[in-house]
C-alpha cells in the first residue's frame, strides 16, 4: 500500500490507551491451526530435493509474492507464485509476502551436503499487539488467524522464521556464495535483494540470468507430476465436471434469461468457488459465432436454441491444481446435420491426438497426430486450395493451409498453471519426449467464422473444440477427463441426462 493511500485511509482507529488495553484483555485459547503434517509436505520435500541437486551451496529464494491492491484499499484474493506452492505445498491464498529460503549446507570440508527449507513468514500476532485488531490488512480481527511458526513447522515440515528476519538471512555472505531468486514472484523484494547482492560483491549484469536460469529450471522440472499432483489433478477434474453438468442443467435458463454466456459463466463460477478454490482462469461460455472467437471471454451474448455454446472452463482446487476441459454442446439438446458433421470431424482427430500420447513419442506428435485428421476432413470438404493435397499443405515451409480453420496447437502442459511449465526452451517442450506422470490437454477445433466466404455455408458461424485432460502413464495415456461424455451421440444423450425434465 502506498503512502499516499495510508493517508487517505479513514477507517476508525484505537486511538486511546484505555481502549488498547480494553482490546487486550479476556480472550480464550488459541486453538493452533494445523494438528498434524500436511499431506502435500513429503512430495514438496522431494521437489526441493531436486532443486538443492542442482544448484549445490548455492542460496535458493523463492517469494510467494505480496498482496495486490484491486481498488483504493481493496485488494485482490491473494494467490500464490506458482514456483512457491510446488515447492512448499501450500496453495488457496496461502502465505502473503513469505518467502522459501533454501539454505545451503556446507560442512567443515567446504563440500555442500543439501540445503535447510526455511520459510520466511508473517505468524500470528499476539493480542497484545496494534496488528491484532488495528491492521484492516493483516490484523487477526479483519482477516481471521494466520498460522505461528511451530504450526508451520508441523504443517509443512521446514524451519519457519519471521518474515522480518528475512533481508538479513538472504543478503549475508551475498558476494562469496550464489543468491538466486525468482524474480518476478516478488518486485520490491526483487530490487531489495539486488541492491544486497551487489554490495556484497554480486556483479550486477549477472543477476539476471542467474536467476532466470532458477525460474526456468523450476519450470522443467515440473513437467513430471508426481502421485500427489495426479490425484489433485483428478480432484480438479472431478470438480470439474460438477460444474459442466450444472452449466447443462441450466441451458434452459440460460436461454430465457438473457445474456445467457454470463449465465452460464457465473453457474460454473459457483461451482468452482465451491468444489474447489475458484476457477482456474477465465471461463470462456461462447455460444454461436463468438465461439469462433478462441479466447471469448467477455461472455456477454445470447444462449439461443439450435446453436451451439462452447465452454472451455476448469475448476482450481485448493491446491492450485487446475483442470482445463471443452465440451461443445447443442443447446437444444439435438445437433444439426451441419453442426453433427463438424463435430465430428473434431472428434476423429481428438481420438487420434490422444492415441499418440504416449511414452516414446514426441510432444509435437500429439499435435501432429490429430492435425492431419483435420487437414483430410478440409481436403474431403474441398476447402484446401485447388491442387493442395493434405501432404502440402502439412508442409510447414510452403503450406499450412488448413491453419485458417484450426490456428492454435493441440496440447499443452497442465498443472498449477493452465499452461504449465510455460519456461521450459522449445526442445524441452515441443520436441521432448513424452514421459510417465506428465499431464497434458489434447484439444483440436475446427472454426468456421459466420463472415469466412472460403467456408461452406452450411458451415457458418460454427466453431468446436474438444479438449481433454490426460496423463501419460507407462503404456499409454489415462484420459482423466473421460467420465464427461465426448462423442456427438454421447453429448446428447448426456444433455437429456442432466437437463431438467
Amino acid at each position: 500500500m502506498s503512502e499516499q493511500q495510508k493517508q487517505a485511509d479513514n477507517r476508525a482507529r484505537a486511538t486511546t490507551d484505555e481502549f488498547r488495553a480494553f482490546v487486550r484483555e479476556d480472550w480464550g485459547p488459541r486453538h493452533p491451526t494445523a494438528t498434524e503434517q500436511a499431506p502435500s509436505a513429503a512430495f514438496a520435500a522431494q521437489r526441493r530435493a531436486l532443486l538443492s541437486a542442482t544448484y549445490p551451496k548455492q542460496r535458493i529464494v523463492v517469494p510467494a509474492g505480496g498482496l495486490k491492491v484491486r481498488s483504493n484499499d481493496t485488494d485482490y484474493v491473494f494467490r500464490p507464485h506458482t514456483a512457491f506452492a510446488w515447492l512448499t505445498g501450500l496453495g488457496a491464498d496461502r502465505e502473503p509476502d513469505a518467502v522459501l529460503v533454501l539454505e545451503p549446507v556446507i560442512g567443515d570440508d567446504g563440500e555442500g551436503s543439501g540445503h535447510e527449507a526455511v520459510l520466511y513468514f508473517r505468524p500470528l500476532a499476539g493480542r497484545d499487539t496494534d496488528e491484532f485488531f488495528a491492521d484492516a490488512r493483516y490484523g487477526e480481527f479483519w482477516v481471521g488467524a494466520r498460522p505461528t511458526i511451530e504450526d508451520v513447522e508441523l504443517e509443512l515440515g521446514l524451519t519457519g522464521r519471521h518474515v522480518d528476519e528475512l533481508d538479513a538471512a538472504v543478503a549475508k555472505d551475498a558476494g562469496e556464495l550464489t543468491v538466486r531468486l525468482v524474480r518476478d514472484a516478488d518486485l520490491e523484494l526483487t530490487a531489495r535483494l539486488d541492491k544486497a547482492r551487489v554490495e556484497n560483491g554480486a556483479v550486477e549484469e549477472e543477476l539476471v540470468e542467474a536467476d532466470d536460469a532458477l525460474a526456468h529450471d523450476i519450470s522443467h522440472l515440473r513437467m513430471v507430476k508426481d502421485e500427489y499432483e495426479v490425484e489433485q489433478m483428478r480432484a480438479a477434474v472431478a470438480a470439474t465436471q460438477v460444474g459442466f453438468e450444472a452449466m447443462i442443467a441450466a441451458l434452459p435458463e440460460a436461454v430465457g434469461r438473457g445474456r445467457g454466456e454470463r449465465w452460464l459463466e457465473g453457474t460454473f463460477g459457483l461451482h468452482a468457488r465451491h468444489e474447489g478454490n475458484g476457477v482456474g482462469y477465465d471461463s470462456i461460455c461462447a455460444a454461436g459465432d463468438h465461439a469462433n472467437t478462441l479466447h471469448w471471454v467477455k461472455n456477454t451474448g445470447e444462449v439461443t436454441a439450435g446453436e451451439l455454446v462452447l465452454i472451455d472452463a476448469g475448476v482450481e482446487v485448493d491446491s492450485l491444481y487446475t483442470a482445463d476441459i471443452t465440451r461443445t454442446l447443442p443447446v437444444g439438446g439435438t445437433f444439426t446435420e451441419a453442426q453433427r458433421e463438424v463435430y465430428e470431424a473434431v472428434y476423429a482427430a481428438q481420438e487420434a491426438g490422444i492415441a499418440a500420447v504416449k511414452p516414446g513419442n514426441r510432444f509435437s506428435d500429439v499435435h501432429a497426430a490429430a492435425i492431419r485428421v483435420i487437414a483430410e476432413h478440409l481436403h474431403r470438404w474441398g476447402l484446401l486450395p485447388e491442387g493442395v493435397s493434405v501432404e502440402d499443405t502439412l508442409d510447414k515451409e510452403h503450406g499450412q493451409y488448413h491453419r485458417r480453420w484450426m490456428v492454435h496447437g493441440t496440447s499443452h502442459h497442465l498443472g498449477l498453471d493452465v499452461h504449465d511449465c510455460a519456461l521450459a526452451t522449445r526442445e524441452e517442450y515441443m520436441d521432448a519426449e513424452l514421459k510417465p506422470g506428465m499431464v497434458l490437454t489434447v484439444e483440436p477445433g475446427l472454426y468456421f467464422k459466420a463472415d469466412d466466404l472460403k467456408a461452406p455455408e452450411r458451415f457458418r458461424g460454427i466453431g468446436i473444440r474438444i479438449e481433454d485432460d490426460v496423463v501419460v502413464t507407462d503404456d499409454g495415456c489415462e484420459n482423466l477427463s473421460a467420465s464427461m461424455p465426448r462423442s456427438a451421440d454421447d453429448v446428447e444423450a448426456w444433455i437429456a441426462r442432466v437437463s431438467p425434465a
